[in-house]
C-alpha cells in the first residue's frame, strides 16, 4: 500500500513536470513561429517610383457661350420708304451685295440738285475772280477806287466759299444716296427682316442681322491660378501658340463635334468678383456646322503645373487621418503616410504636403497593401495609363 502511494506521487510530479516545460516550450517557440511565418511571405510586388519636382500638364476645360466676333446688326442710315429686298432671310450673303432700297430716286434726285448748285456756285465764283482782276489793273491806273477793288476783292473770297459749301452739299448727298441702297458689311448668315417692305425707316431703325460662320469666339473666365501657369508658360511666346479645342454636346446621332482653333487673347488683370481672368479663342468653321449662341466646354492644350510633387492618382488611398500614400522605407517596408491633396491633374494627382522629394512612393494598385508589409519594388515608367489598365485588370 506504501509502494502504490509513492509510485503515485512519482508519476503526479512527473505528469506536472512535463506539462510545465511543454508550455514553456511552447511560449518559446511561438514568436518563432509566427516570425517564422511573417518571414514566408513573399514581399508584395507592385510599382514604385522615387519621387522628384517635375511638369504635370493639365487637362483643363472652361464653360462658354459661343459668339460671331463679326455678327453686325443692319441699321438704317437714311429716312424714307423700303421699297425692295433684295435677298431671302437665312441665306448666306456676301461683302457688298445689296440688301435693301430705300427710296433711292428721291436720294439721286438730292444729288442731281447739289451738282447743279456746285456749278452754279463755280461760274459765280469765275465771274467774281475775273472782276477782282480787273479792279487790280485798275487800282493801278488809279481808275477806280481802293474801295471798289476791295469789294471786289470779298465778292471773290465769298463766291469761293460758296463753291466748298456746295461741294460739301453734294458729298453728304451722295453719302445719302449710298445710305439708300443697304449693302453688307460682312459676309455671313442673314437673319429674318425685322420690317417689311412698303414701310416708313427713320435713321436708325433695325432691318436684320448679319452673322458670320467662319471664324467663331468664344470668351471664358480662367481661374487666376491657371491664367498665372498660362503666363509662366508663354514666356517669349505669344499667345497663339496655345491650342485651343472647342467640345460640344453629342448630338443625338452620338456624333460628338470638335474644333480646333488658337487661343488669341488672354487678360492682364483678375476680377475682383469672380478672381477670374478673361481669356478668348478663335477657331475655323468653315462647314459652318457649329451655329453661335452655343453653351460649350473649351479646352486648353499645353497647361502645365510646374515643378510640383505628383503621384499617379490610384496610389492615393484613404487613412484613419484622411488621404495617405504608402512610402518604403530602407527594408522595403510600406509605411503609410498622411498627404495633403492639390489638385487632380489627368491620371495625377498633385501633392502638397507630407512627401519629399527622393522618398520611394508606391504608385501602382494598392489593394493588398497594409503598413508594415514587405514589398518588392517594380519599376515605373510614368505609364499612368498601363498602370491603371493593369488595375482595372486586377478587379475584374
Amino acid at each position: 500500500m506504501k509502494i502504490k502511494i509513492r509510485f503515485g506521487r512519482a508519476c503526479l510530479f512527473a505528469l506536472i513536470s512535463a506539462l510545465f516545460l511543454a508550455g514553456c516550450s511552447q511560449n518559446e517557440d511561438s514568436p518563432q513561429a509566427e516570425e517564422g511565418g511573417s518571414q514566408e511571405r513573399p514581399p508584395h510586388p507592385v510599382e514604385v517610383s522615387e519621387l522628384r519636382r517635375q511638369d504635370i500638364r493639365l487637362e483643363r476645360s472652361y464653360p462658354s457661350l459661343l459668339r460671331s466676333d463679326s455678327e453686325v446688326t443692319l441699321v438704317a442710315r437714311v429716312a424714307g420708304t423700303l421699297e425692295e429686298r433684295h435677298f431671302e432671310a437665312g441665306q448666306m450673303v456676301e461683302k457688298g451685295e445689296r440688301l435693301y432700297s430705300i427710296e433711292p430716286d428721291v436720294y439721286q434726285a438730292a444729288v442731281n440738285q447739289r451738282e447743279a448748285d456746285l456749278q452754279s456756285a463755280r461760274a459765280e465764283l469765275f465771274r467774281a475772280e475775273r472782276d477782282a482782276e480787273r479792279f487790280e489793273r485798275l487800282l493801278g491806273q488809279n481808275s477806280v477806287s481802293r474801295q471798289q477793288y476791295d469789294q471786289a476783292t470779298a465778292d471773290a473770297r465769298v463766291a469761293k466759299a460758296s463753291v466748298a459749301q456746295a461741294e460739301a452739299a453734294l458729298a453728304s448727298a451722295r453719302i445719302d444716296l449710298n445710305y439708300a441702297e443697304v449693302t453688307a458689311p460682312v459676309s455671313g448668315l442673314i437673319s429674318l427682316s425685322e420690317v417689311n417692305v412698303g414701310n416708313l425707316v427713320s435713321s436708325g431703325t433695325e432691318l436684320a442681322t448679319i452673322t458670320p460662320l467662319d471664324p467663331l469666339e468664344v470668351r471664358f473666365q480662367l481661374p487666376q491660378k491657371d491664367a498665372a501657369e498660362l503666363r509662366r508658360q508663354l514666356k517669349g511666346q505669344s499667345v497663339e501658340s496655345i491650342t485651343a479645342r472647342l467640345e460640344l454636346p453629342a448630338s443625338p446621332d452620338g456624333d460628338a463635334v470638335s474644333l480646333e482653333g488658337r487661343l488669341d487673347f488672354l487678360g492682364s488683370r483678375v476680377s475682383n468678383n469672380t478672381s477670374t481672368v478673361q481669356a478668348s479663342a478663335a477657331f475655323e468653321n468653315p462647314d459652318g456646322a457649329v451655329l453661335p449662341g452655343q453653351f460649350v466646354r473649351v479646352s486648353l492644350e499645353g497647361l502645365k503645373r510646374y515643378d510640383v510633387l505628383a503621384v499617379p492618382e490610384i496610389a492615393v488611398g484613404q487613412g484613419l487621418m484622411g488621404p495617405q500614400v504608402f512610402v518604403l522605407d530602407e527594408d522595403d517596408v510600406a509605411r503609410a503616410r498622411p498627404v495633403d491633396l492639390a489638385e487632380v491633374a489627368g491620371p495625377w494627382q498633385i501633392l502638397e504636403g507630407g512627401v519629399e522629394p527622393g522618398e520611394r512612393v508606391v504608385v501602382g494598385d494598392l489593394a493588398g497593401i497594409e503598413a508594415g508589409m514587405t514589398i518588392k519594388p517594380l519599376p515605373f515608367d510614368d505609364d499612368v495609363e498601363a498602370v491603371v489598365e493593369e488595375a482595372e485588370g486586377d478587379d475584374s
